[in-house]
This record gives C-alpha cells, structure tokens and sequence, in this order.
C-alpha cells in the first residue's frame, strides 16, 4: 500500500483500483486502500459552503453516551455540546431510527459523537498519540523518527488529520458525521464486535464477515443493520470504521462516486467553526 502512485484526480483514482479487477470500485477502496490515508482523498471533493445552521440531536429520542468520553479527558469543548448535527442531517437520523425499529421493536440507535470542532479534533488525535505512545512504554527520549511515524500512522487509521486547511475539514468538523452505535431493546449495547474509536482490524467493517464462531457472526450481522438502516436514509458508511457515517460532507461525496462512478456527488458541509 504504501507504494501506490501518486492519485491527484478521480480518474486516476478509478484507474487505480480498478487494477483490482475482482472488487468493484467500493469493494477495492475498501480491501486495497491504507486507512491511514486512504480518507485523505475525499479532498478530491471541493469542500461544501453551506450556511445550514446546527441543531442539537434531541435527546429524547437518542440516547447519548454520557458522560462523553472526549469531555472526560479534557477535549476543549468550551460548553459546547458535542451532540448537535446539521439541521437537514437531523431527520435522516431519525427515518434511519424509524427503520431500525420497524425491523427490531425496541431497538435504538445511539450517539457516540457528532459535531467535534476543530481543537477538539486536534486535541484528540494529540492525546491519542501520547495514549499510543505510554501503551508502548515510551518517553520522550525513546521516540525516534521511525516509531513517531509508526505512532502517527496508527493515530491516522481512525482519527482524520486536524487540517485547518477549509478545503480539507475533518469530517466531524463539518457537523455531518456521526459515530454511533445500537442499543437492544432492553437498552443494553448490542455486539459490534470492537469498541468504537479501536485501532486495528476489528475497526474495518466487514472485520467479522467470514468470523468461524457464533459472537464473532452476530456482531457482523449487528454491523450490517446498522449500515444498511443508515444506508437506507442516505447515509454513508466510513470505509474503514464500522461506526462512523455522514451525509453531504467530503467523505459522503467520495464513497457516493465509488458507488456510482458516474455521478458526481456536490458536497453540502464545509468546517463549522
């Protein structure tokens, strides 16, 4: 992966993964893309301008994770509320939340995070780094160029780089991601098969999908649920984070065109500051 050409259009994009004839362009981009940068290219996509204001996602209809882990390690949301979305991404939320009930009565979708302005953004992927770095038994003096970039690179499977470039927004940044998560109809978390946020392989969506035992099996299928009620309400799915979707920002835009190359989708939400 990390000998792949130099791709500054779609087309060349499209040219490369269709080297991997067996997947279409999704399937590819999935398989064959590093996470580290692979989500660098939605800045293929000129970023979106509008105005639309952000409104809070009610908490009588969706549960939070509280208290709200970025909060609780001192993520400078300054009073703000980590819980509000664009204002049109709201009743999509909901229809996706419709859906899911009509097929499991009782169940619920529930808010990880949403809008995370920029330092927070830059905050986080700072303390990720730092958490990555004592889980490794390093101090200072123990970072040299090779493990700092082996660190940086880890960070930057999950987490988007905290660009204050207003063509390059993190998608949080943007008001319309969301991380979210399932409830059972009892209100208890059903199995995903990873925390969200996890580094590795269980972070990938279909991590579970060939999974030989009977846990590993249910939470894929708890996966595919939640996407397709998403899907459903024209949300996109993050390529490589089960939990992580958007509607009309970049990275909506880049895995809309990898499912219909032929239509280019606008995106609607820059950075909101």
């Amino acid at each position: 992966m990390n000998d792949s050409p130099i791709i500054r259009s779609l087309q060349d994009l499209k040219l490369h993964l269709g080297e991997f004839s067996a997947d279409d362009l999704r399937g590819a981009f999935e398989r064959h893309i590093d996470p580290a940068s692979g989500v660098e290219y939605r800045g293929l996509f000129a970023a979106g301008h509008s105005e639309e204001p952000l409104v809070e996602v009610p908490d009588a209809e969706f549960k939070r994770v509280d208290p709200h882990p970025y909060a609780e390690v001192g993520a400078p949301y300054n009073s703000r509320s980590p819980f509000y979305i664009r204002q049109s991404v709201l009743p999509r939320l909901q229809l996706a939340q419709n859906v899911l009930r009509s097929q499991r009565p009782g169940w619920s979708i529930q808010i990880y995070d949403a809008w995370r302005p920029l330092p927070v953004q830059r905050y986080m992927v700072e303390h990720e780094f730092e958490r990555l770095k004592s889980l490794d038994g390093l101090d200072k003096e123990d970072i040299d160029a090779d493990t700092e970039q082996r660190l940086w690179r880890k960070v930057f499977s999950v987490w988007a780089r905290p660009s204050d470039d207003p063509q390059l927004p993190p998608p949080h940044t943007t008001g319309a991601a969301l991380d979210i998560t399932l409830l059972d109809n009892h209100g208890n978390p059903a199995d995903m098969g990873s925390s969200i946020d996890c580094f590795g392989e269980a972070s990938l969506p279909a991590h579970f999908a060939n999974s030989p035992v009977e846990t590993g099996q249910r939470a894929h299928d708890n996966r595919v649920l939640l996407a397709e009620v998403m899907t459903m309400a024209g949300f996109q799915r993050h390529p490589f984070e089960w939990w992580h979707f958007s509607f009309g920002d970049q990275l909506w835009a880049l895995m809309s065109w990898l499912d219909t190359p032929m239509v280019y989708q606008t995106p609607l939400y820059g950075r909101v500051d």
